[in-house]
């Protein structure tokens, strides 16, 4: 089972990968003997904070640009696995109270981001390996708003999107040998929430973030907590290894029981 989590020699691209998930599962590959890792992300300092033992190749920019990826077509070369994780919040607004502008944002990250980065991973994947072989595995990070309809609309739908989008990939993606699967976390304790006004508000009030934190997780979910990225990161990690061979078109939904 060790050498089924064994990534050594392999070459992974992570987006969104400065901090959360992202960081995580750039921590967790790098930890289980990854040569290289490209790592993707807006917040382009973020990525040399990372600090990994492995060889990175860090690209500053939005996943949403096109021209980033013409960039990194050329320059990456093959690729063994992928983590499409890049994503925004969103506007949190009721759909009578949102811009066309404010779904726009949403939609160029968290979809067209997603789609150029998955376009970008299978092309590469398609090169023949030195050993003359083809194939990968990715995981495209969507979330448990994509299957229960309580978020708001342009974050939520851009879930879906992401969720269903990772299932086609699946289909086209078989035949080269490239398995493709989605997570769909729940609440997660990533930096996100600090951009949140109530857990602002909260954090001034209380003077630290794990009381609000906490009481999220504990409404959030029948188990009462949220995951750690941590947590998250490995169950990305089962779904891009040798232990989920057979495993392709599947979302893993990862919520503690929300969507129950």
């Amino acid at each position: 089972m060790a050498s089924d989590l064994d990534f050594s020699g392999k070459t992974v691209l992570i987006t969104g990968a400065a901090s959360g998930i992202g960081a995580a599962c750039a921590r967790w590959l790098d930890a289980r003997g990854a040569a290289e890792i490209v790592l993707v992300d807006l917040d382009r300092p973020g990525l040399d904070r990372l600090d990994l033992s492995c060889r990175t190749r860090p690209f500053g920019g939005s996943v949403s640009d096109p021209a980033l990826w013409n960039l990194l077509s050329r320059e990456i070369g093959r690729l063994d696995h992928a983590v499409i994780n890049a994503g925004v919040s969103g506007a949190g607004k009721a759909i009578t109270d949102l811009d066309i502008t404010d779904w726009r944002a949403t939609m160029a990250v968290n979809l067209d981001g997603a789609f150029l980065s998955l376009r970008c991973a299978m092309r590469n994947m398609m090169r023949p390996a030195p050993d003359g072989n083809r194939g990968g595995s990715v995981v495209l990070v969507g979330s448990v708003a994509g299957i229960k309809g309580t978020a708001p609309v342009d974050y939520g739908a851009s879930k879906a999107a992401v969720l269903h989008m990772a299932r086609i990939a699946a289909r086209e993606g078989a035949p080269h040998g490239i398995r493709v699967n989605a997570i769909a976390p729940g609440g997660v304790d990533t930096p996100i929430w600090d951009s949140v006004e109530m857990v602002q508000q909260a954090i001034k009030s209380l003077g630290s973030r794990e009381a609000p934190i906490a009481e999220i997780g504990r409404a959030g979910s029948p188990l009462g907590r949220m995951a750690s990225a941590e947590e998250i990161a490995a169950q990305i990690g089962f779904l891009l290894s040798n232990l989920a061979a057979p495993i392709t078109g599947s979302v893993l939904v990862s919520d503690g029981g929300y969507s129950i």
